[in-house]
Parts: structure tokens; C-alpha cells; sequence
């Protein structure tokens, strides 16, 4: 809100949550009434006001049309979500956004389009420069991602992934177990293309995880993180040479059906290990 006082280090569910609060009340319309404007407990609005959750999409918008804003808070919940990533990752979303092809190697986690909830929040917790304050944020930013996929004419996903992500038990067994299933029926859509790179295949061309993003205009741009943080390169030497070393991972991967069978294999193996 534009005469709200500033955020100051509040998290992204305090920052909206207090916000939400000063035109409730500025509205003269209690908890209850709010809950029962957007559908949701009288329960559920107090621990929005105070920071205690991040609002879901569906209750910001019930804000915006119980207060007559347009899409105000609707904004301010993309921007903040956007804001809980550091600078680099927010500038690789909106390529992601727009882009018709994306093609990812993943060596060590599954990809973040296609994590689970509680994959992803035990991904960024064991990143020890990840506060308690900004976790949830940066988990409903990264769930986020899914929504390209939901697009009228969605980008086609071809994911690579290592056997090593999927056997580096992230969570728990039984969080690993969903994960799997979760990556197996993801894969079913047909604008998504899953192979694995099993362990048996020998050392894969790269170790490092990258991203192509290709779009209808423009250059193919290639995607690398290190340590410190995320860089696009749109050279063409370096854009073509991370083209052939995909091409490479493409041809020694296993097919799609072999890829699938093998990922549920390894999924029953963490089903007895519950």
C-alpha cells in the first residue's frame, strides 16, 4: 500500500499481513467479517495479520475485491514473493516466465518448477544463509514457478535429472518417496519431457547444473549457478557450447519409459525405508 509505513526488515507474510490489517481496520470490518468476505476462518485472517503465514493467492484476492482495491494486495503478494529471492534469481524467474523452451540439467536436487512443498522448504532450509523469517516466502516464490506450466500455451520442459538428486535423501524417505512420484506424474504432461542419467552411465560431460531458455524472439540464453548466486550468458560461444554438452547428456540419458520405470524403482526403495 502506497501510505503504509515502510517494512523495514518485516518478512513477506509480516509485510502484507500488517498491511492487510490497516485497511481492514481502516474499514471498520472485523476478523470474522473478513473471513467470511474471502472464505476463509476468522483463524486463519489473525495469523495473516500477524505474520504467522503467507497468504494464499485466492485470500489476497478476496481482500482486494471485499476492499474495492483492484488487485492491490494481489500485486503486492507477486512482488514481495519476488522480493524473497535475492536479485539474481528474481532476474532468471522473468526469463523463465517468458520463455517457450526450457531445457534443465539437474546433477544434485530435482529441478525447483517440479519440487514438491516439502522438497523445496528442506532444499532452502539446509541452505545456511536461508533466515527462519524468509523460508516460507521463498517457498511459495518457488512453488510459484509452477504457473508457467499453467499457461494457455505452456513452454515444453525437458528435464535431465542425475541419479544423484534422486538418491541424496532430502527430508526424509517418505519425502523423498512423494518427490519421486510427484517428478513421474508431472512427467506425464505432454509438454514435459523427463530422462535420467543413471549412475551406470559413467561421469555425465558436465557436474555443473544449467538451464537453456529459449524464446520466440531473441537468443537462446544459457542459465549457471555457483556460489555466489545465479548468471544468464547469451554469447554465442558459450550458448552453443552448452547446447552440445545438453545434446551429449540428451543422447547417454536413458529414454523417457526407462527413465520413469527406473525413478519408481528408486521410489519403492524409499517406500521400505518409511
Amino acid at each position: 500500500m502506497s501510505n503504509a509505513a515502510p517494512s523495514g526488515n518485516l518478512n513477506p507474510a509480516a509485510s502484507l499481513g500488517r498491511d492487510i490489517k490497516q485497511v481492514r481496520e481502516a474499514r471498520r470490518m472485523t476478523l470474522k467479517g473478513l473471513g467470511q468476505a474471502t472464505g476463509y476462518s476468522e483463524g486463519y485472517v489473525s495469523k495473516v495479520e500477524n505474520g504467522h503465514v503467507l497468504p494464499s493467492a485466492k485470500f489476497v484476492q478476496g481482500c482486494d475485491r471485499a476492499f474495492a482495491l483492484g488487485d492491490v494486495f494481489t500485486n503486492q503478494r507477486e512482488r514481495l514473493l519476488e522480493g524473497a529471492y535475492p536479485r539474481w534469481v528474481a532476474t532468471y524467474l522473468e526469463m523463465e516466465r517468458r520463455a517457450w523452451r526450457i531445457s534443465d540439467y539437474s546433477p544434485m536436487y530435482v529441478m525447483g518448477m517440479l519440487q514438491t512443498e516439502e522438497y523445496a522448504r528442506a532444499v532452502l532450509r539446509a541452505d545456511p544463509r536461508e533466515s527462519a523469517d524468509s523460508l516460507e516466502g521463498r517457498v511459495a516464490s518457488r512453488l510459484r514457478r509452477r504457473e508457467v506450466m499453467k499457461r494457455e500455451v505452456p513452454p515444453h520442459l525437458w528435464v535431465i535429472v542425475h541419479e544423484a538428486a534422486l538418491r541424496t535423501v532430502v527430508g526424509d524417505a517418505a519425502v523423498m518417496a512423494r518427490q519421486l512420484e510427484h517428478l513421474v506424474h508431472e512427467a506425464g504432461a505432454p509438454n514435459i519431457t523427463l530422462q535420467l542419467f543413471p549412475f551406470d552411465a559413467g561421469p555425465p560431460p558436465t557436474g555443473a547444473a544449467f538451464t537453456l531458455l529459449t524464446f520466440t524472439k531473441g537468443p537462446t540464453v544459457a542459465y549457471a549457478e555457483g556460489v555466489q548466486g545465479g548468471r544468464p550468458y547469451d554469447n554465442a560461444e558459450i550458448v552453443s557450447a552448452a547446447t552440445d554438452t545438453y545434446s551429449q547428456l540428451q543422447a547417454e540419458a536413458l529414454g523417457v519409459a526407462r527413465s520413469t520405470a527406473r525413478i519408481m524403482d528408486i521410489c519403492k526403495e524409499y517406500r521400505r525405508d518409511e
